[in-house]
């Protein structure tokens, strides 16, 4: 069998490679390079240059390859860019997927694992960590282009021998803990991200975005999940749809939030070192406290998360960015 991981030169497609190497599945990458890396195209592995939305390409190389499984990371994932830009959003990650699935099915491939977003909730009704039955009010097309791939999907399974399990990411963080792979996209908008660049001194200073939220610090507060925690989430789904598993869909969270101040706190902290933080207004799209309840996929799966610590997290990350310079030196 071959599994097919689109965006798989990308920050997450990249970690779920080299999560599929460890367990000695055989693996296909396709992915158009346009924020992914061919350095993190692991030696040996073979490599499409194409864009998913091209179904005709798709459904050559899914037959040529012999894939049977697809696990779905391509897109764009940048929230403040899917408001200025909504329709490149409904594109890449909408008509794309659109295009993917219809491939997929007609390739008979029977296995499809997505990867969604938090963002699919919007500013949650409930209190405390999100169910999955939660409503569902995305507040930025990205959000939404998400959604409407997660219901494409769904209804994709009920008309064809099709089965899925959607994964609903909430802020995911850290790199490889083996340094083989890691974040690497410039101008990247993620917090631990942005702080742990401030702190290796590749950016100048870094911004609080809105100080006013209802929370002990007045700062948003987010559920961070280790990446390598996260790729395995997706290998464990993967063999629950094997062994015949139910379609389903989850949260993949800690349950546990940090306020944006913490995380700064704490990146200080493992650092040692001292940056400078601008506040500012608060940013279009951005949610007030997002914690995940990832009961679901604890209890469906038996998933166990093994680097569910903030302090891990950011140490990986540090280390990445000690790293990245010279991998950015050989292109």
């Amino acid at each position: 069998m071959t599994v097919l991981v689109t965006g798989g030169a990308g920050y997450i497609g990249s970690h779920m490679v080299w999560e599929l190497l460890d367990n000695h599945e055989e693996v296909l990458i396709v992915d158009n390079l346009t924020t992914g890396f061919k350095w993190a195209i692991p030696e040996g592995v073979k490599f499409v240059n194409a864009n998913i939305g091209d179904q005709n390409t798709m459904e050559t190389v899914i037959k040529e390859d012999n894939v049977d499984e697809i696990i779905h990371f391509a897109g764009s994932v940048v929230v403040p860019e899917s408001i200025e830009n909504p329709l490149m959003y409904y594109q890449n990650n909408t008509g794309n997927s659109r295009n993917l699935i219809a491939a997929a099915v007609n390739s008979g491939v029977k296995k499809f694992i997505f990867s969604s977003t938090a963002a699919v909730y919007g500013n949650p009704l409930q209190e405390g960590p999100i169910t999955e039955d939660a409503s569902l009010n995305p507040m930025s097309p990205y959000g939404t282009s998400k959604l409407m791939t997660e219901l494409m999907i769904r209804d994709t399974a009920d008309a064809h021998d099709f089965s899925y399990v959607i994964l609903r990411y909430f802020n995911v963080a850290g790199c490889d803990v083996k340094g083989r792979t890691g974040q690497s996209t410039e101008g990247a908008t993620h917090l631990i991200k942005v702080a742990c660049e401030a702190a290796a001194g590749t950016r100048d200073a870094m911004k609080i975005f809105g100080n006013d939220y209802a929370t002990k610090d007045g700062t948003c507060i987010r559920d961070f999940i280790h990446v390598n925690d996260l790729a395995n989430a997706h290998y464990v789904a993967l063999n629950h749809l094997r062994d015949g598993g139910k379609k389903f869909t989850a949260n993949c969270g800690y349950s546990q939030g940090y306020t944006v101040r913490e995380v700064i706190d704490t990146v200080k902290k493992v650092s040692g070192k001292d940056f400078k933080v601008i506040e500012t207004e608060r940013r279009a799209g951005d949610i007030e406290a997002l914690t995940a309840n990832a009961h679901r996929l604890m209890s469906r799966l038996g998933w166990k998360p093994k680097h569910d610590n903030l302090e891990t997290i950011i140490s990986s990350a540090l280390q990445w960015e000690k790293k990245l310079p010279g991998l950015r030196k050989t292109g």
